[in-house]
């Protein structure tokens, strides 16, 4: 599942992935990223993984590599700054190996650095 942050600083999204992610729970990410790009403003997005985060279903995860290379290679200078929270040893070794393919500055933030990910996001 994936659920929108609602108490996020003014020109940044938030987003909380737990449990197992489904096709339909990208819905919930993929409007409000393309309506910012239509606007022209810099992605500055925090994703937030709960301790129960169990992945992606299949399905979730081809329309997340298409999504990948659309918002990821078609707008790569509007990326400005992500920020991943997460304990989860598995994320922040994914993290490790594959950021450097990320476009933009990505941090990774641990569970009780949820405050400090939202203000370095949006500085």
């Amino acid at each position: 599942m994936i659920a929108p942050i609602e108490d996020m600083p003014a020109g940044t999204l938030g987003f909380r992935a737990s449990g197992r992610v489904s096709r339909d729970d990208l819905s919930v990410v993929l409007p409000p990223i393309r309506e910012a790009l239509d606007r022209g403003e810099k992605l500055r997005l925090l994703f937030e993984i709960d301790p129960d985060f169990d992945g992606l279903a299949p399905g979730a995860a081809w329309k997340d590599l298409k999504a990948d290379i659309e918002l990821g290679l078609g707008h790569h200078a509007a990326w400005e700054r992500l920020a991943v929270v997460s304990d989860l040893d598995w994320v922040r070794r994914a993290i490790g190996l594959f950021s450097w393919m990320a476009p933009g500055e990505l941090r990774l933030f641990g569970e009780s650095e949820l405050e400090g990910a939202k203000a370095w996001v949006a500085a």
